[in-house]
């Protein structure tokens, strides 16, 4: 088969990261200390990261050389508000000027005002439990609209579906407590008053900016008669966070995996199934899946009743870059295909832009750059300049298929 698919006029094409997994030295985080807490339940802290604090001129010239024209980057509410109603205008100034260096190669800004780490004070006074904490949240988009005033797209909170049933909820994962087995419906809808008064806020402050914030689709599929119990196991898992955006300007699209929901032993008796023996997976354990991407979309599309789209991670985390071209070619397609259904998507941001601490490991490399753990050093990998060359053309070969 020959030819080309051929993407819409000003859609973006970029890559991802996040401030706690690549700056390094985010010592004013509650991540900080989890991560090393004597019982402490990751395999390594994170350190240094990749130094982005320091190199990220470096990281943003190297996405620009390879032809991406958008990065997305969050900013640490760690260092901005190191202590409740404390701001350090010095680490507004740092973020500041990654935007403008942004801007000078040509590459579009797409901020994100909160990606899974918090300052210490925040879970000392109860985290999103705390009976202010939209107030307290969007007092901090405030604090960022300062510095965004001519970023045109912002993303209020990471993957909010992850935070009911991860380590910021009313659970301190550093005391060795487990996570939740369910989400917290209560914290659920205290994540979501947050968002909606935080794009309050920087609709007002930024009235040309689009903002939405981000859901992580796990492509829930249910065994042949397992259709209800699949229905509820996803709401508050995902649903939930769909509808909240339908009155957004966007959302963001992530996507890794599948998961297959039918009978388990437990007193539930249903939930995600095992991979069958023999099943392809990544470096973290995942299904190797790329037409997970298209399901995303198609779903999320038609629980917000067609809310405008973006992906804003898709990857693998894998130590063999041609398996990474393989599977982002497949998702690509599978993206394709769903806007030919009649999609609206707006970009797509690779996940990740570098090798980056994975919240517990440095093992899993999910990086279009390689970075030497010693040296910090630079190496782009063949798939950064093969995805810069798609988004050059912004067209996908069909050959691809």
């Amino acid at each position: 088969m020959t030819g080309t698919t051929n993407f819409p006029e000003g859609f973006l094409w970029g890559a991802a990261t996040a401030a706690h997994q690549i700056e390094g030295g985010n010592v004013n985080s509650t991540n900080w200390v989890d991560e090393y807490h004597p019982r402490a339940t990751v395999s390594e802290p994170s350190g240094d990261a990749c130094d982005s604090y320091h190199r990220y001129p470096e990281d943003i010239a190297l996405l620009a050389a390879s032809g991406l024209r958008a990065y997305r980057f969050s900013i640490e509410w760690a260092r901005i508000e190191p202590e409740e109603g404390v701001v350090s205008l010095a680490q507004l100034a740092h973020y500041r000027r990654m935007i403008d260096t942004c801007r000078e190669l040509g590459v579009e800004p797409i901020v994100t005002l909160h990606h899974f780490s918090f300052p210490r004070w925040w879970r000392a006074r109860g985290g999103w439990a705390a009976s202010d904490s939209a107030t307290v949240f969007a007092n901090f988009a405030r604090i960022a609209s300062s510095i965004l005033t001519d970023v045109s797209w912002v993303i209020t909170i990471n993957e909010p579906n992850m935070l009911v049933t991860n380590l910021e909820t009313t659970v301190d994962t550093g005391t060795g407590v487990n996570y939740p087995d369910d989400p917290d419906p209560v914290v659920a809808r205290a994540i979501a008053a947050a968002h909606r008064a935080a794009v309050d806020v920087l609709h007002e402050a930024l009235p040309d900016a689009k903002v939405g914030w981000t859901v992580a689709n796990q492509v829930y599929q249910a065994m042949p008669g397992w259709e209800t119990q699949r229905d509820a196991w996803q709401y508050w898992r995902e649903d939930f966070f769909l509808e909240q955006a339908r009155d957004d300007d966007f959302i963001g699209v992530q996507s890794y995996l599948r998961t297959v929901i039918g009978p388990t032993d437990d007193d539930r008796g249903y939930g995600p199934q095992a991979w069958p023996q023999g099943t392809d997976v990544t470096l973290t354990g995942w299904e190797y899946y790329p037409e997970a991407l298209g399901h995303a979309l198609r779903h999320t599309w038609e629980v917000t009743g067609g809310v405008p789209m973006m992906v804003t991670e898709n990857g693998i985390a894998t130590s063999d870059d041609e398996r990474r071209v393989a599977y982002t070619s497949g998702a690509l397609v599978a993206m394709s295909d769903a806007m030919d259904d009649g999609c609206d998507v707006r970009g797509y941001l690779h996940w990740s832009l570098l090798d980056n601490y994975e919240w517990g490991s440095f093992t899993p490399t999910f990086g279009l750059i390689a970075v030497d753990r010693a040296t910090f050093e630079r190496t782009p990998k063949p798939s950064l300049a093969w995805l810069g060359a798609i988004a050059q053309s912004s067209s996908l070969p069909i050959a691809a298929r």
